[in-house]
């Protein structure tokens, strides 16, 4: 029933415990899981292929090589993040897959589940930007809203 899971990791509480809960269910139904983390570097004002001197004041500038090395360190800690997963996984003898994404999170979650035919996406109810999911809306409602496939919402217990 459930052979292929995809668990999107953003390396918060709720997304790690969604992945306990995928883990569960993957040993129950002798499946698989895919964990995917999807990292973004789209938010630069202003681009400039070299530092001038004719900075106007007030505008933030990025240089190429500094737009490298944030992509690099948010490549490296989506990386840690997955890594982390696959040995929670792995430690409870529950085979798993690992994609690192580039992108729009929600686009590529469900670019990923439709291509690869999931049976189930086991997702946290709240990820890292609390600020984001008010003003945009969550990565959970628009995986839920654009999958064909079960969604499993793991919710934190109230406290």
């Amino acid at each position: 029933m459930f052979k292929k899971i995809l668990v999107p990791l953003d390396g918060s509480e709720h997304s790690f415990k969604a992945l306990n809960i995928a883990v569960q269910i993957a040993k129950k139904f002798k499946g698989k899981i895919t964990l995917i983390h999807v990292y973004s570097v789209s938010a630069f004002p202003l681009l400039m292929p070299e530092p001038t001197t004719l900075t106007p004041p007030g505008i933030p500038l990025v240089t190429q090589t500094e737009v490298s090395k944030i992509t690099e360190a948010a490549r490296k800690k989506g990386g840690d993040i997955l890594a982390n997963g696959e040995k929670k996984a792995k430690a409870e003898g529950v085979p798993v897959e690992k994609v690192l994404l580039e992108g729009h999170v929600v686009n590529e979650i469900v670019r990923t589940a439709k291509e690869g035919h999931y049976d189930l996406i086991v997702i946290g109810a709240r990820g890292i930007s609390k600020m984001r999911e008010l003003l945009l809306g969550s990565v959970t409602d628009g995986v839920i809203h654009h999958v064909s496939c079960p969604v499993l919402v793991v919710k934190q217990p109230q406290q």
